[in-house]
This record gives C-alpha cells, sequence and structure tokens, in this order.
C-alpha cells in the first residue's frame, strides 16, 4: 500500500526503513495480523515514527491501574465526539475483542452514553469527553468526581492523557484524511 493509500498526503516515504522500524512492523504483523496504517503513515520520518510509538506504547499498553479496555473505550468516546473514522475503526474493533462484545463496541462507538457500563466506567468516559469537547471547563468538582469512581490522582493522570492523546491522533488522521486498515471492519464480531 502507498502512503497516497493511507493518507491524502504525498509524503516522500523513506528509501528504506530502518532496522528498528522493520523489526516493530514484524512485532505488529506477528501479534496484530497486519501493520496498522497509521504506523505506515508515519514511516516517512523514523523520528516521527518513534515519538508516536513510544507514547502510544506508554499510554495504552504500559502498567497502569486502567485496564486496556478502559483505556481503548477512552479512545472509542474521543474519538467519537470528534468523528475520527480512522481511530473509530481501529479502536473500536480492539473495543469489541478486549470486551468479547461486539454490541458494547458499536454502542462505544454511536454514543457510550446508551452503553451498558459500570458507574466507574461511565465517570471515566463523562470526564474524557468533557476534556474533549470543553477543557477550558475542567474545575476541581470534575477530578473530585473522578475520585468518588474509585480513581487515584495516578488514574486522572493517565484518563487525561489517553484522552489528550486521541485528540491529537484524531486531528492529524482528519487533516490527512488517514484510513483505517480494512481488516479492521470485520475483527471480533
Amino acid at each position: 500500500m502507498t502512503q497516497g493509500e493511507i493518507t491524502a498526503l504525498k509524503l516522500d516515504a523513506a528509501e528504506t526503513i530502518s532496522a528498528d522500524t522493520q523489526r516493530y512492523f514484524d512485532i505488529c504483523q506477528e501479534k496484530l495480523g497486519l501493520v496498522p496504517n497509521v504506523l505506515k503513515a508515519y514511516a516517512f520520518d523514523d523520528k516521527k515514527l518513534r515519538a508516536f510509538t513510544d507514547m502510544y506504547n506508554d499510554l495504552m499498553l504500559a502498567e497502569s491501574t486502567l485496564s486496556k479496555l478502559d483505556r481503548e473505550m477512552i479512545a472509542v468516546a474521543v474519538s467519537s465526539v470528534n468523528h475520527c473514522f480512522y481511530c473509530l475503526t481501529a479502536h473500536g474493533a480492539a473495543v469489541r475483542d478486549l470486551s468479547g462484545d461486539p454490541v458494547l463496541g458499536e454502542m462505544m462507538v454511536m454514543n457510550y452514553r446508551v452503553a451498558d457500563l459500570t458507574a466507574q466506567q461511565r465517570a471515566m468516559l463523562d470526564f474524557a469527553v468533557k476534556l474533549t469537547e470543553k477543557p477550558a471547563e475542567i474545575v476541581e468538582g470534575d477530578r473530585q468526581a473522578l475520585r468518588d469512581a474509585g480513581f487515584s490522582d495516578r488514574d486522572i493522570w493517565d484518563i487525561a492523557s489517553v484522552a489528550a492523546f486521541f485528540n491529537m491522533t484524531n486531528r492529524v488522521a482528519a487533516a490527512t484524511d488517514m484510513r483505517p486498515n480494512h481488516e479492521y471492519h470485520s475483527m471480533a464480531r
């Protein structure tokens, strides 16, 4: 697949990708069965790809009291507000897979408020969505609502960081018309 088929931009791809990038792509292929198009989109610049993957891996895969499902749900709720086709497709598939519930994945994509969620999940997503829609209106009461739902201050940092990361990636995906891998559409259904 060429860069032009992944995004609307015609970026000069690197003549050859680095050995580190190739190893990373091989790991993705082995674990996911594909190399996500977002990674291919960044492959024109190894430094930018590494910055993106380092941040993504830290936020989404590193040790946290937030589960992987919690973090994917934040990605979907934020991406739903932002109407990000790429992230709704890719992370909606992850919610379906991690939850074992294809209906939950679809409900999250459309409107998390009508999904069957715990009170803690709802508080987490309400905060992430408010941070997306009205960041200047976040006040101590919003953080306290998360504490009251059982989240620690470190959890609040993680929720905010995941929400902020997906706001950034949603905007890059929108600006470049980034397209998800076709395989995501049929995953975990």
